[in-house]
């Protein structure tokens, strides 16, 4: 069998040409391969990184456009609102304005009135004090009984006004002699009937009730030498009653 012969065999295996079996699918053109190559996707890494870069930049966009559009309000609104707004936000302002002169005309009017309590309780005081210094108002409050006793009549004007000196010396605020309110010009004589306070005329016992720090002034009175030790060279009897309550009653003239 020649060459040409063996070509032209029935086209089994071994005869040169592909097996067509049954299960084998028709081949598809050249063109179509490549057209199908070129529209296949093809997604490489730095290009997929690249996509979710792009997507969370987006994200972050709508964020910060939802942020600003905020703040943005009175930059997009119209002329009309504008006005509106910046009308609305002076009379708030007035009224705020004339709240706070408000409160501070208040604040003075209470200061005013402070000061002036202030000013009357301390005229008040002062009037009290000269009232006690001059003898007008009558006062209470502790201190001591001195009774001085003259049987013999020896007791003297000069004694009279040692007692007043050393109780005032002693811290007495207010004294008092018998029914005789003494004060910063009293003054005691030896009369034909007896002593006189003030033009008033004593009868003994003379009595005296003096304000002030009970203990200090029957201290002093009691210092050796001094006025008790006095009186009695005088002849005189003396007794002295510390009293958390004295109360001086006379008042002198203004």
């Amino acid at each position: 069998m020649t060459m040409k012969e063996s070509e032209r065999g029935d086209g089994g295996p071994g005869n040169g040409r592909p097996d067509t079996g049954a299960d084998e699918r028709p081949a598809e053109p050249a063109g179509l391969r490549g057209l199908a190559a070129l529209l296949r996707p093809r997604v490489s890494r730095g290009q997929l990184a690249g996509g979710v870069l792009c997507l969370l930049l987006g994200f972050a966009v709508v964020a910060q456009v939802e942020s600003t559009g905020r703040d943005t309000t009175f930059a997009t609104a119209r002329q009309d609102e504008l006005v509106g707004i910046l009308s609305d936000l002076g009379q708030r302002s007035e009224r705020l304005r004339g709240d706070l002169r408000e409160l501070e005309e208040t604040r003075a009017e209470l200061e005013r009135d402070a000061e002036g309590e202030t000013a009357l309780e301390e005229a008040r005081e002062r009037a009290a004090t000269y009232g006690l210094l001059a003898g007008t108002v009558p006062a209470e409050g502790p201190g001591i009984e001195m009774v001085v006793g003259d049987p013999g009549g020896g007791v003297k004007a000069i004694n009279l006004l040692d007692a007043l000196e050393e109780l005032r010396d002693a811290g007495a605020e207010v004294v008092q002699v018998n029914n005789v309110r003494a004060g910063v010009d009293t003054y005691f004589l030896d009369g034909p009937g007896g002593i006189l306070a003030d033009g008033e005329p004593l009868t003994a016992p003379y009595r005296f009730l003096a304000i002030g720090d009970p203990h200090t002034m029957t201290t002093a009175l009691n210092i050796p030498g001094g006025l008790v030790k006095t009186l009695q060279g005088a002849g005189a009897s003396v007794l002295i009653n510390p009293r958390a309550k004295v109360t001086v009653g006379a008042i002198r003239s203004p």
